[in-house]
């Protein structure tokens, strides 16, 4: 029996946004444990090793969701960014969830998850209810909506995981989206009532929030904690949940 290599690049692509490298560690200090990684261009993108705040936001932003349309398999949901999978695995994981696309500029990305090369992807690929696009979050957040076989579609949560923070962007393309004009074309995308949920690795930020107060109903910025096995201490990230006005079974 061949020993597991203690590091492998599973996979290398040039995309519009840089090199793209999917890769497999074995962690010797922590007991053998096997980590998958994503680097893009010069950043560290993700890292299966801590995925916290990646099911918080799942969770925060469905659970206030789930408040204004509560019941089991009720909620149409959006998830900006797969990455490894797991805001996508905890959204479907969650009751209310009837549907989710998952939007990634990225397709090879999206083939990791098809052909089985990360730990999620099978998962993903089988569950009825999840249907992956390949596409610009931002651009369909600003114009016609998520579903490509439904122009103008609204749902009741976007959860988005794509850029660092509102101000730390993989492209800076995507800021437009972050001022109050492009949350308020987001906010046509969602039903009254309805949520977006945006992770952050950053502490909460007071000009993002002004620009989700001019826009949503009720806004709140949370401070996610987890243990970083890398520096051996406590690490912080932030998921903002903003709720457009109105209520459960409003059009």
């Amino acid at each position: 029996m061949q020993p597991t290599p203690r590091f492998e690049e599973l996979d290398y692509r040039q995309t519009p946004l840089g090199e793209l490298i999917l890769r497999r560690r074995t962690l010797l200090p922590l007991d053998n444990l096997e980590v998958y990684e994503v680097i893009l261009g010069d950043a560290y993108l993700m890292t299966s090793l801590f995925n916290e705040v990646e099911k918080a936001l799942s969770r925060l932003g469905l659970a206030a969701a789930s408040e204004a349309f509560p019941g089991e398999g009720v909620l149409d949901v959006v998830v900006g960014g797969l990455g490894l999978g797991y805001t996508a695995r905890e959204a479907l994981d969650q009751s209310g969830t009837k549907s989710l696309i998952v939007v990634d500029f990225l397709e090879p990305v999206i083939e990791w998850h098809e052909k089985g090369m990360v730990p999620l992807g099978a998962g993903l690929t089988e569950d009825p209810r999840c249907r992956f696009v390949h596409g610009d979050f931002f651009g369909k957040a600003l114009g016609d909506g998520f579903d490509p076989d439904e122009s103008g579609r609204k749902f009741h949560a976007v959860l988005l995981d794509i850029d660092h923070s509102p101000s730390k962007l993989l492209h800076e393309g995507n800021a437009a989206f972050y001022a109050s004009d492009g949350l308020a074309k987001l906010l046509d995308k969602l039903h009254p009532g309805g949520v977006f949920a945006l992770w952050s690795d950053d502490p909460p930020d007071d000009g993002f929030m002004a620009a989700l107060e001019q826009v949503f109903e009720d806004c709140a910025a949370h401070v996610v904690t987890f243990h970083n096995p890398h520096q051996d201490c406590e690490s912080a990230s932030t998921v903002y949940v903003a709720r457009k006005a109105g209520g459960s079974g409003a059009d």
